[in-house]
């Protein structure tokens, strides 16, 4: 029995002797498209190829895809688990033809793949063809011998594939493997079509048509093909069983999640299944670059990982749990995807820190939920709103929302939910429409085709005479531009860097004989065209002029200092930190350094310090930058640090900085394609100026070098001598004087809290029913305004006032600033009959504001009004009256 490893060598070696071009995954994070989350199938990346857009390396490729889908359009995230094929990410099998071979040679491909190299039983397998692809139907007939009741012709749309409401499409041919009659199920086009019988595992695409707005098609001059075989399905098949998640792969998945959770019982399957299934698409997203928070690709991630963390919480797990199952994926499945081997340190750190966090959150929701279903009996609704709450803040599904409640016969508003819902796709989706990116992008391949790429030579140097090979505006070519116009220029040969890698394009000047223009910044398009953005000073610049380029020298100088020291500073906290430690953005231009990686607290003043201390020992050491060109795999084999989610072409630049500071080796090795100095003394200084968060699991460092820390460090001196002049004490004796004052500010701070507390408890009886208590219905309440106090302070307050009012009410409005805040506590008896949030939301309604939040015994809340204080408690006293 074949493994799963086994099966995705045999397609990829039998396509790769048939003269395909293996093409390894590209990241799950499109490269060439901006209007998808995800890669969600194996032509993803092949998509300028099949529009014309880019032309392809070879005519025919092979690849097996890394695929997800749990967002937007292709979203399988609610039914996994529960599903014998459902999964959030999955491997995409396929071999593409641009413009080669068409029907006949791809339906010999899967006929000979499929019955000769796999094995699978020929009366096992039929085909589905779209109703009017004659052709198909009687290639099927000749080359595999099918009968042509296992050729059926389907109508509708299933067997017929477009690339969008306009471009390529064509028709599918899709192959089904029978399971056997002992499952339940017809073939594809009968009306038990939907059953588990009849399995798809192979769809090919013959893509022969052109699809024009009007609805008509036209014949494309080279017609394509587009193949994908889902590996997890044939893995089935091949091994023996019905469903996916019996697999070898799922097997040891799910065996290592009940070791670490008991083996459970037939419910608890499904939660095993997702743990497994979301493990993949968490660990593989992560490791192409991923971060989980709260919009776009990391809000994605982040409800994968925390459906997972639900069903780890079900299944009893008292510890985190999805960190220590990486182990397990890798084992499976690293040696096909050295990408999850290089960041297993990254996975385990992330899912640990967002299962802790979500530990933390799931507690703080489930009080949330029993607050809004409190007091709700059979047949009540939780608003929608609460539901989207604690789904969008606690990361609660909408099910285990509707799980929690369903025992007390209380239902949540799913409409109302899906109205929030719908309003955070819309913020989200923003980030996807593309806009003229899109629309421009096939203009920029044109002209990558037609002038191939741009020839950078800025790493020798600064300056150099060219040639304007062409001119945009607008997204289009235009003949010239004159004084005053901006457009974007190409040229044959430059020395300006196009932003890319964190790098910042470079800016400088172009002249020539009549003009001048500034260049404000240099883009790539279309992967390899170098796009300078000019302003056009003076003179009229039109293509084929001759011009001399020169690179701000100053800028690139320092520009240069700043990305060699981001690959100190990455080496530095790998070392100071942990392996966990990873690139998760950066920006290096001339000014400063914004450096962005994986960590789960913030730094302490002594790792800081050890990270400078080593950065600026490795730059003292001013020895030479070490650069080599090599094949991608071989220098990450040579042990250079590759960043998670790129795709590198076939040669890579491998930058060696300085020596290891224990003798062994280099420093720093890292694949870049940036500008760098020729020796690590021409840093001169490294200085971290700030560090913070910036997403969950994510800190980031803003450093400075050369002249620009050297200025940094003398107005910080400046500073502690002002303070020096103005306390009249020795410049070293600063830091103690000013943390003297602040221990003094904060006594300051409590006696004058202290003394508000006491002004406002003044007045009292000191009994169990104080003078200002009234009864309202049977109630005590003791209600008071308190001016001057903030909502901080009545916390305490109110505390105190418990004593006074064992039983019934205290609500109290604080006034400072014109602002009201109020606090209500319900003590003994009383909480039986009333909800201290009920009653502050009463309050805070009255004075203008949104609502309150807390416990049933105790809520507080804010009002833009303190004017209206009188009104806030007279609402409490309605409500108590009934």
């Amino acid at each position: 029995m074949p493994s799963l490893n086994e099966i995705r060598a045999t397609f990829l070696d039998y396509f790769a002797k048939n003269d395909h071009l293996a093409v390894a995954s590209a990241p799950l994070v499109p490269q060439n498209d901006p209007t998808l989350l995800f890669v969600n199938a194996g032509m993803v990346p092949f998509k300028n190829y099949f529009t014309g857009a880019e032309s392809p390396p070879a005519p025919r490729a092979t690849s097996s895809q890394k695929c997800v889908r749990a967002g937007g359009k292709h979203n399988d995230l609610d039914n996994v688990g529960y599903t014998a094929r459902h999964h959030t990410f999955f491997e995409m099998l396929g071999n593409f033809s641009f413009g080669d071979y068409f029907k006949e040679r791809a339906i010999e491909h899967a006929w000979t793949l499929l019955t000769r190299e796999f094995k699978i039983p020929a009366e096992r397998l039929l085909v589905t063809v779209y109703a009017t692809d004659d052709e198909a139907h009687a290639l099927w007939k000749k080359i595999a011998g099918l009968p042509d009741e296992k050729i059926i012709r389907i109508a509708t749309s299933d067997n017929f594939w477009s690339m969008g409401d306009t471009g390529p499409c064509g028709p599918c041919s899709e192959i089904f493997y029978d399971h056997g009659d002992h499952i339940a199920g017809g073939p594809p086009g009968s009306p038990d079509e939907d059953g588990d019988r009849f399995v798809e595992i192979w769809n090919l695409v013959f893509m022969q048509y052109e699809q024009f707005a009007d609805g008509l098609r036209a014949d494309l001059p080279r017609p394509s093909i587009d193949t994908g075989m889902g590996l997890e399905r044939v893995a089935a098949v091949l091994q023996g069983v019905h469903d996916n998640y019996d697999i070898d792969l799922f097997r040891a998945l799910i065996a290592a999640s009940k070791a670490l959770t008991g083996p459970g019982d037939a419910a608890s399957e499904p939660s095993h299944r997702v743990i497994a299934d979301h493990l993949r698409s968490s660990s593989f997203l992560i490791a192409d670059g991923v971060t989980p928070s709260n919009e776009g690709r990391g809000y994605v991630l982040r409800r994968i990982m925390r459906r997972a963390m639900r069903h780890a919480h079900l299944l009893g797990a008292q510890d985190p749990l999805m960190h220590r199952l990486v182990p397990a994926l890798v084992e499976q499945m690293g040696a096909a995807y050295p990408e999850l081997r290089r960041a297993e340190a990254a996975i385990i750190d992330t899912l640990r820190q967002e299962e802790e966090r979500f530990r933390r959150t799931l507690g703080r929701g489930s009080a949330l939920l029993e607050e809004a279903a409190a007091g709700l009996g059979e047949g009540a609704v939780i608003p929608g709103e609460v539901a989207f709450k604690l789904y969008d803040t606690y990361g609660f599904p909408l099910d285990l929302t509707q799980d929690a409640v369903r025992s007390r016969g209380i239902t949540v508003d799913v409409e109302g939910f899906e109205v929030a819902m719908n309003r955070q796709r819309e913020q989200a989706r923003e980030a996807w429409t593309g806009s003229g990116q899109v629309a421009q992008a096939s203009e920029w391949f044109a002209l990558r085709d037609r002038l191939g790429p741009s020839d950078f030579i800025g790493y020798e140097a600064s300056e150099a005479t060219a040639e304007v090979l062409s001119l945009v505006a607008d997204g289009v070519e235009v003949d010239q531009a004159s004084a005053g116009q901006t457009v974007q220029a190409l040229f044959d040969r430059t020395p300006f860097y196009a932003e890319s890698g964190g790098q910042a394009g470079d800016a400088g000047e172009v002249e020539w004989t009549g003009g001048v223009a500034r260049v404000l910044d240099t883009q790539k398009q279309a992967g390899d065209l170098f796009a300078h953005k000019l302003e056009v000073v003076s003179g009229v610049l039109k293509p084929g002029e001759r011009v001399r380029l020169a690179v701000a020298a100053d800028a690139r100088a320092a520009t240069r200092s700043n990305h060699s020291a981001t690959h100190l500073l990455h080496a530095a906290l790998r070392n100071v930190l942990g392996p966990h430690v990873s690139q998760k953005g950066q920006m290096v231009d001339g000014e400063r350094i914004r450096f962005d990686f994986s960590h789960g607290q913030p730094l302490t003043a002594d790792e800081i310090d050890r990270i400078e201390a080593e950065v600026n020992a490795v730059i003292r050491q001013n020895l030479p930058a070490d650069l080599q060109v090599m094949a991608p795999q071989a220098a990450i084999e040579a042990g250079a640090m590759a960043l998670f989610g790129e795709k590198y072409g076939d040669s890579v630049r491998v930058l060696a900085l300085g020596r290891a500071l224990d003798g062994e080796g280099a420093y720093s090795v890292e694949l870049c394609g940036g500008t760098h100095v020729a020796r690590t003394g021409d840093i001169a200084l490294f200085k971290i100026v700030s560090e913070q968060g910036v997403a969950a699991g994510v800190r980031r460092i803003e450093a400075l070098t050369g002249e620009a820390a050297r200025r940094w460090l003398l107005e910080q001196a400046g500073v502690s001598r002002t303070l020096a002049e103005q306390f009249k004490i020795p410049v070293s004796e600063v830091a103690a004087r000013v943390e003297s004052l602040e221990a003094q500010r904060r006594r300051l701070e409590k006696d004058l809290a202290d003394a508000k507390r006491q002004l406002a408890m003044g007045g009292g009886s000191g009994g169990s029913a104080p003078a200002e208590a009234e009864d309202i219905g049977g109630v005590m309440i003791l209600a008071r305004v308190m001016e001057g106090v903030g909502g901080k302070d009545l916390r305490p307050i109110a505390e105190a006032f418990k004593k006074q009012v064992p039983d019934g009410v205290i609500a109290l409005v604080g006034v400072a600033e014109g602002k009201g805040a109020v606090t209500v506590a319900v003590t003994g008896a009383a909480q039986s009959k009333f909800s201290a949030v009920e009653l502050a939301k009463a309050a805070v309604t009255a004075m203008g504001g949104q609502g309150a939040g807390g416990r049933p015994d105790f809520a507080q809340g804010g009002a833009p009004d303190g004017s209206k204080a009188a009104e806030g408690l007279a609402a409490v006293k309605a409500a108590l009256a009934g």
